[in-house]
């Protein structure tokens, strides 16, 4: 992405399976975790979730005897319009993803949807009241 180039599955998929089995591990030893990604498409989330092909595995046991690994997952969907994260993006300094390559990730986007566990916030909100809106949401679950 750095070199203007996006990213496609291939180039996702590894760096996905690394983050289930971070997750996998983290919540294993009794961590509440939160991890911060564009998991744009429903089949990256599932990735997140159950492994690479879907299936209760860890990611690097993958072919191996069954290990149980899904895990409860809340996405939190950032949502906004092209324009207003464009600005912000267009705001950022050093940071390794161009400008040009926003409508690439617009354009492969999936939002979340039924049955996945989810919560949709617009980048609208400040801050504040983006977190505000997910710990609430955490003292229901």
């Amino acid at each position: 992405m750095g070199k203007g180039i996006p990213l496609n599955d291939q180039d996702r998929i590894p760096w996905l399976c690394n983050l289930h089995d971070i997750l996998l591990r983290d919540v294993a030893s009794g961590q509440h975790v939160v991890l911060a990604c564009s998991a744009l498409k429903k089949m990256y989330r599932d990735i997140l979730t159950r492994g690479k092909d879907g299936v209760a595995l860890k990611c690097e046991e993958s072919g191996k005897e069954a290990k149980q690994a899904e895990m409860q997952l809340l996405v939190v969907h950032l949502s906004g319009s092209f324009e207003v994260i464009s600005g912000r993006l267009l705001k950022r300094e050093g940071h390794f993803m161009p400008p040009e390559l926003l409508q690439s990730q617009f354009e492969i986007l999936e939002p979340p949807a039924a049955p996945e566990n989810f919560i949709q916030i617009s980048v609208d909100k400040n801050v504040s009241e983006i977190i505000a809106t997910i710990m609430e949401t955490l003292k229901m679950k």
